[in-house]
């Protein structure tokens, strides 16, 4: 069995394999050509949560990133389907969430479901490259799990208290809402914004 998460970063990112599932096809262009500009290569493409699921089972992705509300399923339901024991062969996948919808409701329903992180439309290369970074370098804790979603339940968040300028301000893109919703440093259990 390969280990794409031997050696150095650069290089790890080559050899994962992605599944981008968004109803938006310039969603799924633009994530597409973020993951090229990290370095990686194979990545695979889905317009819902029925083919998505098609393509994890048939390309066992290392990451799945997919969107919060697609038809006829979204990726909540894509989520619980992926992190069912015994159904596929990978239900320990990392799963990046990237939605419109920051609510709490929103971000603990997605954790409840077992997504790994959440990320807040729009997004911005950066952020979406230290989701990844984060996985990988934390793929310790994402592999192995006996029951995931049991697991899932109980997550906690981590909490990071860096300030960050305004986009505005500083003239650059706009700022990317990234909560985390990592195993480790227990709080009260609510994602925060980063």
């Amino acid at each position: 069995m390969r280990d794409p998460f031997s050696g150095n970063i650069g290089s790890e990112l080559q050899q994962l394999r992605f599944l981008v599932v968004d109803d938006n096809a310039h969603m799924r262009r633009l994530v597409r050509t973020m993951l090229f500009s990290f370095g990686c290569r194979e990545i695979y493409e889905a317009e819902d949560g029925v083919r998505g699921l098609e393509l994890f089972v048939n390309h066992l992705p290392d990451i799945v990133i997919t969107d919060l509300v697609m038809p006829p399923y979204d990726g909540l339901a894509l989520t619980r389907m992926i992190r069912q024991p015994g159904t596929n062969a990978n239900p320990d996948v990392p799963i990046i969430m990237l939605t419109c919808h920051a609510e709490k409701s929103c971000v603990l329903a997605a954790r409840d479901a077992g997504v790994t992180e959440f990320l807040a439309k729009p997004i911005s290369a950066k952020d979406l490259h230290l989701r990844i970074l984060h996985i990988v370098n934390n793929q310790c804790s994402l592999l192995g799990r006996k029951n995931h979603l049991d697991h899932d339940r109980k997550r906690r968040h981590q909490t990071n208290n860096h300030k960050q300028q305004t986009p505005e301000a500083a003239g650059t893109e706009p700022q990317t809402t990234v909560y985390l919703i990592s195993d480790s440093n227990e709080t009260d259990g609510m994602p925060q914004r980063a």
